[in-house]
């Protein structure tokens, strides 16, 4: 890749800069060429990861986690913070990649936010209401009317009284559905009212403040493609291992949000369907991979719709070739423009 020359004096920074996309769209790689680019120009990065499965420690092949040179060569934030058994909301990402945001600009670093999880977007750049604690005997009642219609029906449901989140949830969904019920019950309101902007007004890293980039394919058949050869190499590497692995810890189990993730979700019912079946037998990895692909595919649909809420975002085609190089000027535009108006 080709990318434009850093002009010779730094350029001053934005309080931070975002960058989103589906799963497979390329972040990754768009943050360390960027990394590298402002680093040149004498702007030192700091990642600051907005993935709600990264958190996890054990969690590596699944969750697609930067490699160890990729994480030694820019420092990497909110990264194997938590054990699987342990929750992550978007509440504490907020508190956290807000405190890191100040060390980081007091380090005369750049904070770059990187990742596909648009809730702690949305969370961080337009802020939140305050939403009510889990209440037991609502979240029983729906777990017993989910045993006998289904979730889906529960999806159905949630399509009536909040079809903006409904939208957003697959409709086996059903921690985040069981949420989103929970609210409407609890207080009379959907779960997307609580998404609000009211509260970012004086917050330094709101929408107005942070430059956000987002990665988004013109063709989904292109994303699809490199979803289905990621969730390959995640086969290759392997996938099955780890939730082996984690299976055999003894206190993990399905229903933990580490485990929900995309993919991990997939290896643990084919391991269940797999003991049911034969004891010792192999997973039934043609089916496993039709699954974990489907499910893959899914989130990135989701992950879309969430970005095309957000009209203060700067998108990126990642399905063309010199789409790194596209991002890098982007982004070095918005600086120069920055450095203009504060000149």
């Amino acid at each position: 890749m080709s990318t434009p020359e850093a002009p010779a004096h730094p350029a001053p920074a934005l309080p931070a800069i975002a960058l989103a996309g589906p799963t497979a769209s390329g972040k990754t790689a768009g943050a360390l060429a960027l990394a590298a680019v402002l680093g040149r120009q004498g702007q030192p990065v700091e990642i600051i990861s907005v993935d709600s499965a990264l958190v996890y420690r054990g969690m590596d092949i699944g969750t697609a986690k930067p490699a160890a040179h990729e994480l030694a060569a820019v420092p990497h934030h909110l990264i194997d913070i938590r054990d699987p058994l342990q929750a992550y909301s978007a509440a504490e990402f907020v508190q956290d990649a807000t405190r890191l945001m100040g060390e980081i600009r007091a380090r005369g670093a750049l904070p770059l936010l990187v990742g596909g999880t648009m809730l702690y977007f949305k969370a961080l750049l337009d802020g939140m209401d305050d939403m009510p604690a889990a209440n037991p005997d609502v979240r029983a009642r729906l777990e017993a009317q989910a045993r006998e219609q289904g979730w889906p029906a529960l999806h159905a449901e949630l399509a009536r009284i909040d079809p903006t989140t409904a939208a957003r949830l697959a409709p086996a969904d059903s921690q985040r559905i069981q949420r989103a019920l929970e609210v409407w019950h609890i207080t009379g309101k959907p779960l997307s009212s609580f998404h609000t902007t009211k509260f970012a007004a004086n917050k330094p890293y709101a929408s107005s403040a942070t430059a956000l980039f987002s990665l988004e394919p013109d063709h989904r058949a292109w994303l699809h493609e490199r979803i289905a050869q990621r969730f390959d190499a995640m086969l290759c590497a392997g996938l099955v291992d780890e939730v082996r692995a984690l299976r055999a810890r003894g206190d993990l189990h399905p229903d933990l949000p580490s485990m929900r993730c995309v993919g991990y979700r997939q290896v643990w019912e084919a391991l269940d369907a797999q003991a049911a079946r034969a004891p010792g037998s192999p997973p039934d990895l043609v089916h496993l991979r039709e699954r974990g692909i489907a499910a893959t595919r899914q989130l990135a649909k989701r992950q879309i719709t969430w970005l095309r809420s957000m009209p203060q975002r700067h998108a990126i085609a990642c399905d063309q070739p010199q789409a790194l190089a596209m991002l890098v000027q982007a982004v070095l535009q918005r600086l120069a423009q920055h450095r203009e108006a504060t000149a």
